[in-house]
């Protein structure tokens, strides 16, 4: 990200990897939040006892209520923080481009790596047809599974 806005002209920054820091921090917010919005609608469902099909409402609820979006609008709440932290690092000396420009510069590698993600997780859902979604066992065969296809795909 920060080599195709800075090689673009749309940001000048004397240090790349401060700027690729703060960026990274933005993301990693966001990876924690939604992992934070995941745990708040599973103890939801689970002190209402209501049925797994209800973790996705409950995931939209516990989001609305943070102020994170998620889902299909993911990416938009994203580049809206990216451009923020953007305007506002103390390692980003210039920025040039108007907003609509640098959320432009900044679409395209997220959408690359929500499709990579997609994918993947394809991937280990199609092995995990014979558990039910939403359950406990299903939770851990998940990440057990996307673990080590990340690390056979060295990702």
């Amino acid at each position: 990200m920060v080599a195709q806005l800075t090689s673009s002209g749309a940001v000048e920054c004397e240090s790349p990897p401060e700027v690729q820091a703060d960026l990274e921090a933005v993301l990693n917010q966001y990876i924690r939040d939604e992992k934070e919005i995941t745990e708040t609608a599973k103890d939801f469902l689970a002190a209402r006892n209501l049925p797994p099909s209800e973790l996705p409402r409950l995931r939209k609820l516990a989001a609305e209520q943070r102020k994170v979006r998620i889902g299909d609008e993911a990416i938009d709440y994203l580049l809206d923080q990216l451009v923020e932290i953007l305007m506002h690092s103390a390692n980003v000396d210039e920025v040039f481009a108007e907003d609509f420009e640098l959320r432009r510069l900044l679409r395209e590698p997220l959408r690359r790596e929500q499709v990579e993600e997609d994918k993947l997780q394809a991937e280990v859902r199609g092995q995990l047809r014979h558990v039910r979604e939403g359950t406990t066992l299903w939770e851990v065969e998940y990440r057990r599974m996307m673990e080590d296809v990340r690390r056979r795909k060295g990702l």
